[in-house]
């Protein structure tokens, strides 16, 4: 027998206001990247005409976009950008994987004495000049690895991964023992393909990290070929000349002043993240539900 729920007026009462305050919420996340893209492809005289604030533009342009890709800066910073993205991530994934599979085996020698060390990492950091003289020391300033080696490992993302794996039945890695894998091939062979969720997660993490990393490239380099884009951008907002050097005549000065370009980069910088991350939507929830809930 089955039995029917029928709303109450104060339930669709309820629920209108709870879907008005979702809507209002999107539209307010949205909206800031709506108008980026806008401006960045709107005609600088129309902006103008409008008071600064266009809406829906009459007339589009790519002079912004045209502009920074024929300069060297950009696509520059842009490849910089990609390069640590895909190699940072790489190693990040590595290495946690590898740390986290030997911290979910309880009989590991001195387990919980790495576990508190990790944890006592969470709440307590050495402080940026520290952080600096141990980069320096290890002779990697100047160096795109300056980016990726001082945060290899991440203590959060650790223990996410390691409780994933101490959740995994026991018996999948007796019978891939039983059958003569080793510990390296059990690591690869069975728990990996059922930890996609995990994994999936954390390397949206690291590649987003990565990505938008700009504070560790003003520390740590002074060549300005070194510089990812992020970088570039904020030394854009802070001086607009350096938004002017891109424009390479007078007349695209005119037509196009440091706002338009600076939306124009702050388009390219943002587009690729929101293009990976439908594809990895479906591991991004589970993943995370799984990885800190369970254990």
């Amino acid at each position: 027998m089955t039995y029917i729920l029928k709303k109450t007026p104060s339930d669709h009462i309820f629920n209108s206001f709870l879907y008005t305050i979702l809507a209002l919420f999107c539209l307010a996340t949205l909206f800031p990247l709506y108008f980026v893209f806008i401006m960045s492809i709107t005609p600088f005289t129309e902006v103008l005409q409008n008071g600064g604030f266009v809406l829906i533009p009459k007339h589009l342009t790519l002079e912004a976009f045209r502009t920074i890709f024929s300069s060297q800066t950009v696509p520059r910073a842009l490849g910089v950008t990609v390069y640590i993205t895909v190699v940072g991530t790489i190693l990040n994934l590595a290495v946690t994987t590898a740390l986290a599979y030997s911290l979910s085996k309880k009989y590991l020698p001195g387990r919980s004495a790495m576990l508190l060390a990790i944890v006592f990492t969470m709440m307590f950091s050495g402080g940026i000049i520290p952080s600096y003289m141990l980069v320096k020391g290890l002779g990697l300033i100047n160096t795109l690895w300056a980016l990726m080696i001082p945060g290899l490992v991440s203590s959060f993302n650790l223990l996410i991964m390691k409780t994933y794996f101490e959740d995994l039945p026991a018996e999948l890695e007796d019978a891939a023992k039983i059958d003569g894998c080793g510990d390296v091939s059990t690591l690869l062979r069975i728990v990996l393909p059922l930890s996609m969720p995990i994994v999936a997660t954390l390397a949206l993490f690291f590649a987003v990290g990565h990505w938008n990393t700009y504070f560790s490239g003003i520390m740590y380099l002074h060549e300005r070929t070194l510089y990812p884009l992020q970088v570039v951008l904020r030394n854009m907002i802070v001086s607009p000349a350096v938004s002017q050097e891109l424009a390479v005549s007078q007349s695209q000065m005119e037509s196009l002043p440091p706002e338009t370009i600076k939306m124009a980069v702050v388009v390219v910088a943002t587009v690729p993240v929101l293009i990976v991350y439908p594809f990895l939507q479906k591991y991004f929830m589970k993943g995370v539900l799984l990885g800190s809930i369970k254990g």
